[in-house]
């Protein structure tokens, strides 16, 4: 789908964000979730998926009804309030103006029944992810993920984070920073927190998933995502936002994730583009083998820091 050719929202990559971190901040609740002028598309993409695909972006597990209706229930309080022009209330709850299936939810109510957490996703840009605690860790009980950056909703349901995060580079089980989220997970009260994660992909598909197995395929063959050599034509910057906030009756945890799609060609049009691409080449240099192949930058990595060398050589 089409994306923003303007300045990038997000530059996690400027250093604010490095890779490989865990990196959560104290967020404002003002500034929960971001809305802009890709609102329209991005539920119509949710939408096509759904009918498309239904049993790769949602799941649920029984006895999450509840928590699902406390998400709903917190984005119909939150976004006619912070975005009046784009959400509005209705006598059937809440509505986003323009958007198909305002008045009928149009998705197969075969596939989903009233699961609330389809009705919530399809107010807002992000991807919601329910994690409840039990004697195993925090696990993925409930998602809707439409927008995957290399990973299977499928795959890691029901999983706890520590099996969830095995694939990560220095987060696996028994790891210090596995079981530090696993602390902040436990402590999370009311206080929201985010984070950044980044990756570079090839093409501006929202929809990026990647099951274990492939990632392993690709660890081994390190092929290039840009075989043509044209990274300024292929080459999107892909930023995640994420948060977490402790849904206040079941006690469950809001996982967030909005995905914020720029072709890297942007970054030249940023008012500071040379201590940026500086910055973006200089974290990309730093990844290990280990971590180049999970990001799948291996083959590309040295391609991708000359043409930033190269954006900073000619502001």
């Amino acid at each position: 789908m089409n994306q923003r050719q303007t300045v990038p929202t997000h530059t996690p990559y400027y250093g604010s964000s490095k890779l490989f971190t865990i990196g959560l901040k104290p967020l404002d609740p003002d500034r929960w979730i971001e809305v802009d002028d890709h609102l329209l598309p991005y539920l119509a993409e949710k939408r096509r998926l759904y009918a498309e695909i239904p049993e790769r972006v949602f799941v649920e597990e029984d006895g999450t009804r509840d928590a699902q209706r406390e998400v709903l229930d917190l984005l119909a309080e939150h976004l006619p309030t912070h975005f009046p022009q784009t959400h509005r209330r209705t006598s059937n709850g809440i509505e986003v103006v323009g958007a198909d299936g305002n008045s009928d939810s149009g998705i197969g109510a075969g596939e989903f029944g009233d699961a609330p957490l389809v009705a919530a996703s399809l107010l807002v840009q992000e991807d919601l992810v329910i994690m409840r605690r039990d004697e195993s860790g925090w696990r993925l009980v409930a998602g809707s993920l439409c927008f995957p950056s290399s990973w299977s909703l499928i795959e890691k349901f029901g999983r706890p984070l520590q099996e969830i995060h095995a694939p990560v580079p220095g987060f696996g089980p028994g790891t210090r920073p596995a079981e530090l989220i696993n602390r902040m997970f436990d402590g999370l009260q009311g206080q929201a927190v985010e984070r950044y994660n980044w990756s570079i992909q090839s093409g501006n598909a929202l929809y990026h998933p990647l099951s274990d197995v492939q990632r392993i395929d690709r660890a081994t063959n390190r092929p290039s995502r840009f075989p043509d050599g044209d990274i300024n034509a292929h080459a999107f910057i892909r930023v995640e936002r994420q948060t977490l906030r402790k849904l206040p009756t079941s006690r469950d945890i809001l996982f967030t994730i909005r995905i914020h799609l720029d072709p890297l060609r942007v970054l030249a049009g940023h008012h500071d583009r040379a201590a940026l691409a500086v910055s973006f080449a200089a974290q990309l240099k730093t990844l290990d083998l280990a971590q180049l192949d999970y990001k799948g930058m291996t083959s590309d990595r040295d391609r991708l820091v000359a043409v930033l060398n190269h954006m900073a050589s000619d502001a």
